[in-house]
Order: C-alpha cells, then sequence, then structure tokens
C-alpha cells in the first residue's frame, strides 16, 4: 500500500474525513485519553489503535509543526483525526501523550 503525502495539515485532515476519519479528538491529557467533546466519548490508550500519522514540519515558523493522526477505536466504532503540535512549541504533557500513544501503536 503506497502511504499518501500531503501538503497542509488542511489537506490531510480533509482526505482523512473522506475516509470516514469524521471525529475530531483533543488530549485529554489530566486523563491520559482522547476525547470528542461533541459526544463526550473518551478513548484511553487502550481503547484505540493510530492507523496513520503525517507529520508537517514548518520550514519557516517551528509553530507550524503539527502532527495528523487518523485514530481508530479499537471496537470499530469510532474513526477520527487528533491534530498535535511537537517540536519547541508542544505542551510537555501532551507530548508525554503522544509518546505513550505512539508506543502503543507498536505494541
Amino acid at each position: 500500500m503506497h502511504r499518501k503525502s500531503y501538503d497542509t495539515v488542511t489537506e490531510a485532515m480533509t482526505a482523512l474525513k473522506k475516509l470516514g476519519y469524521t471525529t475530531d479528538f483533543s488530549l485529554m491529557t489530566e486523563k491520559e485519553c482522547i476525547i470528542c467533546h461533541e459526544t463526550k466519548t473518551e478513548l484511553s490508550p487502550d481503547d484505540f489503535k493510530i492507523d496513520d500519522f503525517y507529520r508537517f514540519d514548518g520550514d519557516s515558523d517551528p509553530g507550524d509543526e503539527m502532527v495528523v493522526y487518523a485514530i481508530s477505536a479499537t471496537n470499530d466504532q469510532l474513526k477520527g483525526i487528533i491534530v498535535n503540535a511537537y517540536g519547541i512549541y508542544a505542551d510537555n504533557t501532551a507530548s508525554k501523550l503522544v509518546k505513550k500513544l505512539n508506543t502503543h501503536q507498536k505494541n
């Protein structure tokens, strides 16, 4: 399978939504989970997997360094997206959660 690349975060999100990744998740670091604020659905790292991710480097602005994650619930009932910063502007707590998620992905 050829991995698609995207030029912008918006382009990646639009394409993933067309593939069924329609839930917008946020990191909830105080609970070590991700959450959909619209439905109040919370997923712990054991409740989802990372299907794919796309990293965007900020060539001119380090604040533009972002990762878009394509997420699926392990029960296959929910698919969505998380967008998170990395690099020097990333929140350390969020970075720990993303590291945990990345470790979970390898299992």
